[in-house]
Order: structure tokens, then sequence, then C-alpha cells
């Protein structure tokens, strides 16, 4: 073997990851959250949860990236433990379909079919069709595309390059030696975990197995704990990637780990006593890139169906494994380590942002709250809240900047935008909040209240302003556009309510009825309650424009609120009018 056999070794080893690389990132951006959300809502049994574990890896490639998510889903307190398992085994299945796909290179024969299947046959050709989507479709979705195949293309060719440059260590006693040795379980074992947590991708590694099965020097018995060995070193990404996560981040990661040690330890120890017992003959027998296919899907399949009826067991080592306190970062499920899966940390976001919009719209209702009936718990719990909230901006602002400096798909970018906007609304809601208990502390620090007729009027005002509040928090959390469309024309009601309530008082003041001291604190309450419904609006005009694409925020308000040729809105504007209609004086 030469020194440019080597280079093309490595060479080739460069590609192979680079083009495994390429093509599950760029599978899993083209999935545009959809794999996460699915995963996410759809674990309400086992079986469920392992047939759409497997699917995603299968469509992804990639069983390190179906485990991050899952310990990500944990760490968000979106999903339990007792859910991930089920994931986690199909993550370990779905891991094996790239195996298949290489094994490919190793068919033989000249018949049509076969020759169409031969990876040289057809990779030129993924090849072209992907460098021409990528260099002249102006598409984001199509340059996505383009990059898987051209990812594929890449791999293949890596494999193929491998294949190559190791054919000549077939008539190499030294190789032969070496190899050998690896029939030593323990030894295959940990040589397999060694190389698959160096690369991190079992995939990968079962790749650079079957390249070496070309040279014919590798035996089932070789091959056999290698592939045992490399199930249990691709469980390092999902151990690295929960570090400083929640306890049962960490624990959805010792699931992944007992999972496959178990397995293997299990499957080692029946195979190797039966031969011991029957001494099978195929131990010595040459196996091909197909026959190491077969061999890691079928101790996946087998892990799986003895394990899955036990995963209690799994999670009970897990728990006792992992015992520290839960402690107060673990409310807080946006990890760095996510950003390298734009579309899964933009999911992340998007439940976080949830939170926070739940509670801007509980703190305001409290506050709201007090204006009638005093309470100083509930007021010191609305301050409480709006720390909170505080925090929760400045963490998801911070995090959705760091995200948009990753290589995104163009609506991915779009929604970056809708969050960094929304944040700002949600937390502002939460500031007038706070005024307005200042208000409610104000007036009974002086025992003031207001007249009659002024607390009717107010109370229909903040039945109106928890309409706008509930409806635009509402159509944020479903995506609901048509619920987004109705705020504009009630924000519009609720501002002709302020000045009419401003006008009413000014004739009250002027017959004596009130005094010049509760005008202040009326202008204070109606201010802030006239600017939480401004950023209602805020937040269902920025779904809509993100939503449809358009962004220019005056534009759009100015086309909305025109009268003429929008009966539909002067429509909702008459029957909002009708139902906060203020009472006769």
């Amino acid at each position: 073997m030469t020194i440019f056999n080597l280079l093309s070794l490595f060479g080739g080893l460069a590609l192979f990851l680079y083009g495994m690389h390429l093509m599950s990132t760029s599978l899993e951006s083209m999935s545009g959250g959809v794999l996460e959300r699915t995963l996410e809502r759809s674990t309400s049994s086992k079986f469920k949860a392992l047939l759409l574990g497997t699917v995603a890896t299968a469509i992804i490639q990639s069983s390190s990236a179906t485990t991050v998510m899952a310990v990500g889903f944990v760490n968000g307190g979106i999903m339990t433990l007792n859910q991930a398992v089920g994931i986690i085994m199909g993550a370990n299945i779905g891991t094996t379909a790239t195996a298949w796909i290489l094994s490919l290179t190793g068919l033989q024969g000249s018949s049509l079919i076969v020759q169409l299947l031969k990876p040289t046959s057809f990779t030129p050709v993924l090849a072209v069709i992907g460098i021409t989507l990528i260099m002249f479709s102006k598409k984001e979705k199509k340059k996505t595309i383009g990059a898987v195949l051209c990812g594929f293309a890449v791999l293949m060719y890596g494999m193929h390059m491998m294949s190559s440059a190791v054919t000549p260590l077939a008539d190499m006693p030294e190789f032969v030696s070496i190899m050998t040795a690896f029939k030593n379980p323990a030894l295959g074992v940990l040589t397999g975990a060694l190389l698959t947590g160096i690369i991190q991708s079992s995939s990968a590694s079962v790749g650079i197995l079957q390249a070496l099965s070309m040279t014919g020097g590798i035996t089932y018995g070789i091959a056999i704990p290698i592939i045992m060995g490399q199930n249990i070193g691709t469980c390092v990404t999902a151990l690295l990637s929960c570090i400083g996560a929640s306890k049962n981040a960490r624990r959805t990661a010792m699931v992944h780990l007992y999972f496959n040690i178990i397995g293997t330890v299990i499957f080692l120890l029946i195979f190797y006593v039966l031969n011991g017992i029957i001494h099978f003959s195929f131990m010595d027998d040459v196996l091909d890139p197909a026959h190491i296919a077969i061999i890691h899907t079928s101790f996946n399949l087998l892990t799986t169906a003895m394990l899955l009826p036990a995963s209690q067991l799994l999670v009970k080592l897990a728990t006792l494994s992992v015992r520290e306190k839960q402690t107060a970062e673990e409310e807080w499920p946006l990890d760095e380590r996510f950003l390298d899966m734009p579309a899964f940390a933009l999911e992340q976001c998007k439940n976080v942002t949830g939170r926070m919009a739940e509670l801007s719209r509980e703190t305001l209702l409290m506050a709201l709250g007090t204006i009638e009936v005093y309470d100083a718990k509930v007021i010191a719990k609305v301050i409480e809240n709006e720390d909170i909230i505080d925090r929760y901006e400045d963490r998801l602002g911070t995090y959705l900047v760091q995200l948009s400096t990753r290589k995104l798909m163009e609506q991915d970018s779009n929604e970056i935008g809708m969050f960094l906007h929304m944040i700002g609304d949600f937390e502002r809601i939460s500031d007038h909040a706070v005024n307005l208990t200042e208000v409610a502390q104000e007036m009974h620090d002086k025992k003031i209240s207001f007249s009659e007729s002024a607390q009717a009027e107010l109370k229909i005002f903040a039945s109106a302003l928890t309409e706008i509040l509930n409806n635009s928090i509402d159509a944020f959390l479903r995506e609901d556009l048509e619920e987004a469309r109705m705020i504009e024309p009630l924000e519009e009601v609720i501002d002709a309510m302020q000045a009419e309530i401003r006008a009413r008082h000014i004739v009250r003041l002027q017959e004596g009825l009130c005094t010049i001291e509760l005008g202040f604190v009326l202008s204070d309450l109606l201010t802030n309650m006239e600017r939480v419904s401004d950023h209602c609006s805020n937040i269902a005009a920025t779904l809509i424009q993100t939503k449809n694409e358009t962004f220019d925020m005056h534009s759009y308000l100015q086309a909305v609120k025109a009268a003429d040729g929008n009966q539909e809105f002067s429509d909702r504007m008459k029957e909002y009018s009708d139902k906060f209609a203020l009472p006769k004086e």
C-alpha cells in the first residue's frame, strides 16, 4: 500500500464524512421543523414513538440528531422521559437505513438493473441535478434539495474512494494480522465504540467498516463485535448534548446508553455461548457490505424487541444514575448546542415564546383584577411575573440573534424576525400590567375610588381589553390568521372607547362629580390599557405579515384601516362597537 493509497483513503474518508454531514443537515433543514413537531405531538404510545423515531431517523440519516431532539424535548418539558424511550429505540433502527444505501457499493453483476443500482451509475446524475439546483434555482427549498443530492453524491464518491484505496490491503499480511486481533469480542467492541465516539456517527463508522469489507479481510467474527461497539459509541453525541441540561434530559441520554450497552452485552453473551456449544461455521467467512447492513439491522431490531417491553427498567436505571436536584435553570430549554439544528432550535424558541405569551396574559389579567378588587398578594405576583418575563425576553432575544447567524431557510429567518418582534410586545404588556398595579396601589393608599359611572365604563373597557388580549395570544399560539384579522377592528373600537371615557370624565369634572386627582389616576389607567391593545395589534399584524411574507407594518395597517372598500373591517368594527357599547349617560 503506497502513500498515494493512504492519501486516497483519508481523502475519501473526508469526503464521506462531509457528504454525510451535508446530506443530514440539509434533510433536517428541509423538514422545516415538521419532523420535530411530529415527534413532539405524536408520542401517545411507545409503539407510535418507536415508529416515528425510526421514520424520522431514516429520513434525516442521523440517529444522533433524532436523539438530540429527544433530549431537547425532555429538557424543555415538552415530552416525558417515558415518551422519549420509544423515539430513542426507533432512532437506533432508523439509522440502519444508511448501511443499506451504502451496501449498494458492493453490488456484483453485469445485468442492466444491477448496473443502474450501482452508485457509480446514478451518483453522477444526482450530483449534476444537485449542483444545478444550487446554482440556478432562486427558491431556498430547491437549493436545499440540491444540497441533499450533492451531499449524497459526495458521500457515495467518498465511499468509492475509500473502497478503492483499501483494496491493496488484501495482499498485506500485516493487515490480516491486525484484523484477526479484532476477533476478540472485547477489543472489537472497544474499537467500534472509540471510532464511532470520535466521529460521532454510527452510520459513518459502519460505512468505514463496509469499505474495509471490500478488501475481503473482514469476517463475521471480526465484524460482529465491532458493529456492537459502534452502537455504543453513537451515544457520545447525546451524552455531550445533555451537559448542563435538566436532570430528565441527562436521564434521556442515559436511557440511550443503557439501551445499547445492555443490548450489546446480552446479544454477545448469547451469541458467543451458542458459538461455544454449536461452533458456528460462518465465523471465518468473509462478508460484504450487504451482510454488514444485515447484522447492523438485526441487532437493533432484536434489541428493541427485547427491551421495548422492559422500557421502565431503562427509565429506572437512568433515574438511579442521575439523581441531581432540579435547578432553576432547567426551565430554560434554550441550549446553544441545539443551534446546529436550526429547525429544532426554532421549534424550541416557539415553545418558550408560547410560555412567555401565556405568562404575559396571566399577568395582565391579574393586574386588571386589582383595579376592581385590591389584593397585595396578587400585586406581588404580578411584579414577580414581570421579572420572569424580562428574563424570557433577554434569553430568547440573545438565542434568536445567535440562531439568525446560522444557515437558515427563508421561512425560518422570517419566523426569527417575528419572534424578536413579539417578545418585545409580550414584555411591554407585562410592564403595563405592573403600571396598572401601581394605579391600584395608589388608589388603595389614598383611599379613593371612581364614581359608579366611571366604574361601569372601566368594566366594559376591561372586557374589551381582555378579549383583544385573548384573541391576539390565541392567534399567535395557534397561528390562526383568521383570528388575527379580528384584532385590528377591535383595537380601533378600544381607541374610540378610550377617547369617549376621557370625554365623559371631563364632563363629570365640570359637573363636580369627579376630582382632578382621580382624573390623573384615570388617565394613567386608560393610557396603559390602550397601549396594551396597541401591542395586541402589533402581535396580530406581525403574525399576518410573517405568514404572508409582507413586512411593511405601516402600509399594512393603513390598508387594513382604510374603511373604503373594506366592508368586512367596517362590519367587524360595528359588531365590536355594539358588543362593548358604553352605558348611556
